[in-house]
């Protein structure tokens, strides 16, 4: 039996150096490191974050926009990238879906789950976009829905760290990393890894969420294969 994982991106990740848009080299290493995973028989979902265009909660900062209507450009932006993502793993040969919470027909398959499931049992690689097409939930949440919707094994939310740590190890040098957290741990501390919602959803579901450095090459594929060595996991 197949593998199943969710893979969670922020949109930031593929803003690169410039910090907004997207960096297709970027998106060609992503889609290189979720090619290994289909070539090795994981059934791969995605959801991307729509950081990198524009992020309801900024967006209606000041009130001049209403916190809904952010919110829904925020899943806009993460079509937007979604639809970057197909067409890069489609590049490398791969069968990719692109299903949103919004049905937009003329650009995506509208989210069925029965549908996502025997798509991921063809091998095909299911992005899920638009969040949970619902105002006031974070892509964090949509990704803990979607992959316990598709009964995937585990989530993995690829950063730019490598793994959950005591303190900002950005800011702290003396910051220690953290192997194991418990979901009431990570509730309790509130740890910014996920937001509190997506955790308590995972904890309902029995759902491991698995904190890796995006930018480890070959990363993914240990951390599915059971290697932990360079993670933190949510438990």
């Amino acid at each position: 039996m197949n593998k199943r994982v969710l893979v969670k991106f922020s949109g930031e990740a593929l803003a690169g150096a410039d910090g907004y848009g997207i960096d297709t080299q970027i998106l060609d290493y992503i889609a290189n490191e979720i090619k290994e995973l289909v070539n090795n028989n994981i059934e791969v979902g995605i959801v991307i974050g729509g950081g990198n265009i524009i992020r309801g909660v900024t967006a209606a900062a000041d009130g001049v926009i209403k916190r809904t209507s952010a919110d829904y450009m925020g899943m806009l932006a993460t079509v937007i990238n979604g639809i970057a993502m197909q067409e890069a793993l489609e590049h490398k040969g791969l069968n990719a879906r692109l299903q949103t919470a919004i049905k937009m027909e003329q650009l995506a398959e509208p989210f069925i789950v029965r549908k996502a499931q025997r798509h991921l049992e063809k091998g095909r690689v299911v992005i899920f976009s638009a969040g949970t097409g619902n105002p006031y939930f974070t892509t964090d949440t949509a990704a803990t829905l979607r992959a316990t919707e598709i009964d995937a094994c585990m989530l993995i939310k690829a950063t730019k760290v490598d793994g959950v740590y005591d303190k900002d190890p950005m800011k702290y040098e003396n910051a220690v990393k953290l192997d194991t957290i418990t979901y009431d741990k990570a509730l309790e501390d509130h740890i910014r890894v996920m937001d509190d919602t997506a955790i308590a959803l995972a904890k309902d579901n029995q759902l491991p969420i698995v904190v890796a450095n995006m930018n480890e090459k070959g990363n993914l594929l240990k951390i599915v294969n059971g290697d932990y060595s360079k993670c933190s996991i949510v438990k």
